[in-house]
């Protein structure tokens, strides 16, 4: 098992921070803005805090979803496949052909797989972004919250925390009558964007937990095949 802070196997190095974005695991540079106009933030800080959290709140409270995703890099490069998630802390990403990636949280490991290279990059859940997202309860206190943004169809929550996102910050989108997430975006400490955007999703579905299995055996013999070639 590794725990490497990038992968260039494919032509794109992949930064640990984001994690998230290869895999949930919710733009390509700039059309975030695009997407939505005419918005509005909410009046102050403690008003802002107390809308994230009812909206997290509301997040938490879905056990189980599944529906399909589009990804979309900073360099407009546009991929997508079908998420499964289950509270707390599991996660998986199948992505579409031509991509060989799959991403898996266990509830306490997250590996990245790249089948075509037979590489996989191993972190603890609780290094990574996911850590917030899939946890038991989502907490968005102790200033984590920046910004919270309302228009007529959307509430945009900007969400800073070093510990888990370095430099990095995520933006996520709410329906803003349901409160069902719509799309996340990771910035990175360069400013580039990398989004999520999950459609057809159903709430309150059942999984085989095989679905989120992680081969501890088979990541090891993988990679060690690598380090020996």
């Amino acid at each position: 098992m590794t725990d490497k802070s990038s992968e260039k196997g494919d032509g794109r190095a992949i930064n640990r921070r984001k994690v998230l974005t290869m895999g949930l695991g919710l733009v390509a540079a700039g059309i975030a803005g695009n997407m939505i106009p005419f918005l509005a933030p909410v009046a102050n800080a403690q008003a802002s805090a107390e809308a994230a959290q009812r909206i997290a709140n509301h997040f938490s409270s879905v056990r189980t979803m599944m529906g399909e995703f589009v990804q979309f890099g900073p360099r407009g490069e546009q991929t997508g496949g079908q998420f499964y998630i289950e509270r707390p802390g599991k996660l998986r990403f199948n992505y579409e052909p031509p991509s060989d990636f799959q991403v898996t949280a266990d509830g306490r490991s997250v590996v990245m797989e790249n089948r075509r290279l037979r590489t996989a990059d191993l972190y603890s859940l609780s290094s990574t972004p996911l850590q917030l997202i899939l946890s038991d309860r989502i907490d968005l206190s102790g200033n984590r919250v920046r910004d919270v943004i309302e228009d007529e169809d959307l509430t945009t929550i900007r969400i800073a925390d070093r510990s888990l996102f370095g430099d990095s910050t995520i933006t996520m989108m709410f329906d803003r009558a349901s409160y069902d997430l719509r799309q996340w975006t990771i910035t990175d400490a360069q400013g580039r964007d990398t989004t999520v955007m999950i459609f057809n999703v159903q709430q309150g579905v059942s999984f085989d937990q095989s679905v989120f299995n992680i081969d501890y055996a088979r990541i090891a013999e993988m990679n060690a095949h690598q380090a020996n070639r």
